[in-house]
């Protein structure tokens, strides 16, 4: 055999980078990428390694923007990263994770991990926890007084103008998120049968304010079931997005209402969501905290002045990063009152304290707190009090997560 050859992928190797990847994840029956995934389909974006003419591994990449404490950014959103079973252990890996890095223009990356053990080797941090609930919706009970508004409901592809409104608006107060344009809003409603799990269509509900405007929505989807006792149906949340309390209490209300159903199961919220603090019985929520959005800082100065700070901030620190040469070395890092006229230079002198790329990543959402990692002994702190005043300066005052996963 000959040796393995690096390259970008084309439009051409679409089909053999499908297979490479159900390979990988275990996915079961036929199918070929057509329709909505080929139009978000990136190839430039796409690095894959080819042995003998044949596709074994593949690293890819969207083009999108990301939500950080106070801005909107770029943002390489990797994705289908996955090597062939009987070509891993050659270390393609660690060459198309390098690669992607070198070719990438954005500050960070991010993505879903299969596996939490893998990524921190390429220097990214877990940055997002992600909460899944499954929720006995019978002992359930929305406290908040109703609002006056109105529901409506409709097909989610028909919506698209309603939905991706409400979504631009919402998008940059919650860290964690990512852009939706029209091609992302046509792919996310596209909704084919085999990605239905068994359930019905997927089917939107909006909630429009006394005044016409609408202020949430979600999408869901019902999943079967009965037994002896009668119908135990699922409300299966894809997503809630509300852009005021009202929106929100109103949306949750109705979806532990719908009749028949017995369960609401819902994958992608957040450590602190509103519902924790709205149903009258919390534990019955089902909550499970897990690992969720992983974050690489690829340009430390471009990064760390693109978003704001909860606090002012005058701190240096050293950063170790094998894989990014220019990260490396210490950074002094300001930030003025209200967390804006941020500056980050290269420094001189002892450093506050010193760092791995990783654990930079994992704070720069504001989820992971450098306090935390100091206490696990990932940050030494050389000036006490420099990591809480770093902590508290990172912190946001809501917890990030991704609401989907790409």
């Amino acid at each position: 055999m000959s040796d393995y050859v690096l390259r970008t992928a084309t439009e051409a190797d679409l089909e053999a980078i499908a297979r490479v990847r159900r390979e990988a994840f275990g996915a079961t029956g036929e199918y070929k990428p057509e329709g909505t995934y080929r139009s978000v389909f990136e190839a430039g974006r796409t690095h894959v390694a080819e042995q003998d003419g044949q596709v074994v591994a593949v690293a890819g990449a969207f083009t999108r923007d990301l939500a950080v404490p106070g801005a909107v950014i770029p943002a390489a959103h990797v994705t289908g990263v996955s090597v062939s079973a009987v070509h891993t252990r050659q270390g393609l890996l660690s060459r198309l994770m390098a690669a992607q890095l070198t070719a990438a223009p954005e500050a960070v990356a991010v993505l879903w991990a299969s596996e939490g053990r893998i990524y921190p080797r390429f220097g990214y941090g877990l940055a997002a926890q992600n909460v899944t609930m499954r929720a006995d919706r019978r002992d359930l009970k929305v406290t908040a007084r109703p609002a006056p508004g109105t529901l409506r409901s409709g097909n989610p592809a028909e919506l698209v103008k309603e939905l991706s409104e409400v979504y631009s608006r919402v998008l940059p107060g919650k860290p964690g998120w990512s852009s939706r344009d029209e091609t992302w809003w046509r792919h996310l409603t596209a909704d084919p049968e085999r990605e239905r799990g068994g359930g019905t269509k997927a089917r939107a509900v909006l909630y429009e304010n006394a005044d016409g405007v609408v202020e949430g929505f979600a999408r869901f989807r019902i999943g079967p079931g009965w037994d002896d006792n009668g119908p135990k149906q699922e409300v299966n949340v894809i997503e809630v997005v509300a852009g005021t309390p009202a929106a929100y209490a109103e949306i949750y209300r109705f979806l532990l209402r719908i009749d028949l159903a017995r369960t609401l199961v819902q994958g992608c919220t957040s450590a602190d969501d509103p519902l924790f603090h709205l149903v009258d019985e919390p534990r019955q929520l089902g909550a499970k905290a897990g690992d969720g959005l992983w974050l690489r800082i690829i340009d430390v100065p471009r990064a760390l002045t693109a978003r704001r700070y909860a606090a002012p901030l005058d701190v240096v620190f050293e950063v170790t990063d094998a894989l990014v040469p220019g990260n490396a070395g210490r950074w002094r890092l300001r930030a003025g009152a209200g967390g804006a006229l941020v500056t980050c230079t290269p420094a001189d002198g002892e450093p506050d304290f010193t760092l791995g790329i990783t654990e930079l990543g994992a704070a720069y959402l504001g989820g992971t707190r450098l306090g935390a990692l100091h206490l696990a002994g990932r940050i030494d702190e050389r000036r006490p009090g420099a990591v809480a005043a770093a902590s508290t300066a990172f912190g946001w005052p809501v917890a990030p997560y991704s609401i989907e996963i790409f």
